[in-house]
């Protein structure tokens, strides 16, 4: 199974994408998207949206999951978040992709195995699954990553859950 896990931002948006075959995974590509702060936000955001499309076209991952917004202190980062969000969604949606969503506590539940792990030490764990020399540059595409890892990791856990039913 290949994910595509999407950290979603207007000024950074990350990806990553991680193949799983038996019990190992294995890094693909992974980056963040840029778009110039004085750029309109529509304009942002539709380079958000094709960027992703052509991850996905060139990738051709078999399912994706992206970071739920679940809390948010400024009410404009949220916002700008909110609106990445829906077109890295629409953008999965119309690759006809299923889509899981994650908040930040499931996803480092997940790789690192406690829902209050730090920055640092989600990004090891990135790292060492992952057998890489190096965590993923900008913290942007490591987060994705992350999400990706997470979203394998639970559907493995829920293919053992089915297997025993």
């Amino acid at each position: 199974m290949i994910a595509l896990g999407i950290d979603p931002g207007t000024a950074l948006c990350g990806y990553g994408i991680v193949r799983a075959a038996d019990d190992e995974m294995e890094l693909v590509t992974c980056g963040a998207i840029s778009t110039p702060t004085k750029t309109p936000l529509d304009q942002r955001l539709l380079v958000i949206y094709g960027e992703l499309v052509q991850l996905i076209r060139e990738y051709k991952p078999d399912q994706a999951a992206i970071e739920k917004l679940f809390f948010a202190r400024n009410i404009t980062t949220a916002l700008s978040v909110g609106h990445a969000r829906g077109v890295a969604m629409l953008a999965v949606a119309q690759a006809h992709l299923p889509l899981a969503e994650y908040t930040p506590n499931e996803i480092k539940q997940a790789v690192s195995g406690y829902g209050g792990a730090d920055k640092y030490q989600m990004q090891q764990m990135v790292r060492m699954l992952l057998h890489l020399d190096d965590v993923p540059k900008p913290d942007d595409a490591a987060d994705a990553v992350a999400i990706a890892i997470c979203h394998l990791q639970s559907a493995r856990l829920r293919e053992l859950i089915d297997s025993q039913s």
